[in-house]
């Protein structure tokens, strides 16, 4: 975070937002129509932060090829935007990918999977959809859900370690289709108030609160349609902060129109 520190404010007020994605990996738009988007939007410092490559899966991720091209653009749009908006060149990268090759201004750093490898499996991704969430818990961990957590939450862990993260990226990914979709019943794969899967996630948000590096608070899987409350969820956001840990408001946005969506809903939570 200390490379974001001076941004704080500014992001505690709406004005700064720092996890958004192109067509240069997931996203729907330019690095043009993003910055003009957040222009627009009246925010005074903005960082689009693409799928650091992962050579386990080139689904969605930025290709090694295509990163200077990237980056390029975004410092153009940086010169361009200089007496209007601040913009940031970053990276989300993958805990499974290691430390980025190039310098970014910054790096969030993320869990999109699990290594299966000594089970039998692969790199596997956790958040494609329920069918493969639970193809992975049946395949390689004989059905038992928490186990499969426990696993995520050993990943987590290493985030900050892994990646030199600035940023912790959406904790509890692992809940992204605990809902049941477009807000439907929470629960739908495994409670979060067991005991297991309360001792996983602590576990990694003590070992990361050690590092200082502040956690999102991810409106992205509300914007998506896969959750009505933020990434972490609220249990975990009461816990990191009665344990003096960090917070950074994040939309994840994948569009122009997603921007600082349901920022306002976390001001007072993150003012504190």
């Amino acid at each position: 975070m200390k490379r974001l520190e001076k941004y704080g404010e500014l992001n505690r007020q709406g004005l700064a937002d720092f996890h958004a994605h192109t067509c240069y990996c997931d996203g729907d738009n330019t690095p043009a129509e993003m910055v003009r988007a957040a222009a627009d939007k009246g925010l005074k410092a903005f960082g689009l932060s693409g799928h650091g490559y992962t050579p386990y899966d080139e689904s969605y991720c930025m290709l090694q090829a295509e990163e200077a091209a990237y980056e390029a653009e975004v410092r153009a749009l940086a010169e361009e935007y200089a007496d209007r908006l601040e913009v940031l060149c970053g990276v989300e990268q993958d805990c499974l990918a290691g430390n980025p090759i190039r310098n970014w201004d910054y790096v969030i750093g993320s869990v999109h999977y699990i290594d299966c490898r000594e089970q039998g499996g692969g790199i596997e991704v956790i958040d494609e959809s329920r069918e493969t969430w639970l193809n992975i818990a049946d395949r390689y961990f004989d059905g038992d859900v928490y186990a499969m957590i426990e696993k995520y939450y050993e990943t987590e862990a290493m985030v900050c370690e892994k990646t030199g993260a600035d940023i912790i990226g959406h904790f509890d990914l692992i809940t992204k289709y605990n809902t049941g979709g477009e807000g439907g019943n929470k629960g739908a794969l495994f409670d979060e108030s067991h005991p297991r899967y309360i001792l996983a996630w602590q576990k990694a948000a003590d070992k990361l609160m050690e590092s200082g590096v502040p956690f999102e608070i991810n409106t992205g899987g509300m914007s998506r349609g896969y959750r009505t409350d933020a990434y972490p969820a609220k249990p975990i956001r009461d816990y990191i902060a009665a344990h003096d840990g960090r917070f950074i408001l994040s939309s994840d946005s994948h569009n122009t129109e997603t921007l600082c969506r349901w920022f306002d809903r976390y001001h007072d939570e993150i003012k504190k």
